[in-house]
């Protein structure tokens, strides 16, 4: 019985050096544009909008009251102050230093959501009166009391 050491194989330094066995086809898969970035926080914060979004700047200005938000999930609702059914609220149109607490009056403007544009949500959110008796979060974390 020989004992013979196994095998190494050597790891590649850099992808490039890899070669596909003769008759495999290249498959165009592209790295994931993540990798190498650190783990984001679980709390959803304020982020960059897309292009869809900001064609809404020249639609009218409405008004309603903030219905509900969860910073924890990144999303709330607004209830139109015309009435009509609430209109969604993302995390990353809300204008200012405060995030939206129930109660809450705000402006805001419409743009449809994509794929089918059928259902709209609310963009360029300011908070024009916080809701008396509420602690107010500012996005750094700070508390106040209004």
């Amino acid at each position: 019985m020989s004992a013979e050491p196994p095998k190494l194989l050597k790891t590649p330094t850099h992808p490039a050096s890899l070669r596909l066995p003769d008759g495999a086809r290249e498959r165009n898969c592209s790295p994931s544009p993540m990798r190498g970035y650190l783990i984001p926080s679980p709390l959803p914060t304020r982020r960059t909008r897309t292009f869809s979004v900001t064609v809404a700047s020249e639609g009218p200005i409405y008004k309603g009251v903030c219905k509900c938000f969860y910073r924890s999930k990144g999303h709330g609702f607004i209830t139109p102050a015309d009435g009509g059914p609430d209109i969604f609220l993302l995390i990353s149109d809300v204008e200012g230093e405060y995030m939206p607490m129930e109660g809450d009056e705000v402006t805001y403007k419409m743009c449809s959501i994509p794929p089918k544009n059928e259902k709209h949500q609310a963009v360029e959110v300011v908070i024009t009166h916080l809701a008396p008796g509420t602690k107010h979060e500012t996005w750094s974390g700070h508390v106040i009391s209004s």
